[in-house]
């Protein structure tokens, strides 16, 4: 395919996660019956994350500001190179089956879509339907 006869728009990413998201929306992963509300005050709160990352201070500051006092347990993985989305869910695997928080952070910094979409996997999203919490930050700032 050359570039006059590629569809205009936002591109073959984009329309491929469109494609992922129908799927997942027909495994009922998004029905509004599986989401839980999150706790008001946790009484831990896991992140799955590089210790690396950015995004970890990001959240651990914001954390501080908004909830002095609540337990942090960091799940290490790596959230960059080609296997990240499989490391991720098995991180999100193992903070699940030892079932320490009530509530877990998957975070990631931003980065071009390219980069992250290695995490729009389908075993990252089943993963977060597991018993506790997830939820993704995908921005460097609140």
């Amino acid at each position: 395919m050359t570039l006059e006869d590629a569809p205009a728009g936002l591109g073959a990413l984009y329309e491929a996660f469109e494609k992922l998201k129908s799927k997942l929306e027909l495994e009922g992963l998004f029905d509004p019956e599986r989401k839980r509300t999150l706790p008001f005050l946790p009484r831990q709160i896991g992140i799955v994350t590089s210790p690396q990352a950015a995004a970890l201070r990001d959240v651990l500051r914001t954390l501080a500001n908004r909830m002095p006092g609540i337990p942090v347990l960091l799940y290490p993985t790596p959230v960059q190179g080609s296997d990240a989305a499989q490391k991720i869910a098995a991180a999100i695997r193992e903070a699940n089956g030892r079932g320490e928080c009530d509530t877990l952070i998957v975070c990631r910094g931003g980065g071009s879509i390219e980069d992250l979409w290695r995490l729009t996997k389908r075993w990252c999203a089943r993963n977060c339907r597991q018993p506790n919490t997830c939820c993704e930050r995908d921005r460097a700032r609140d």
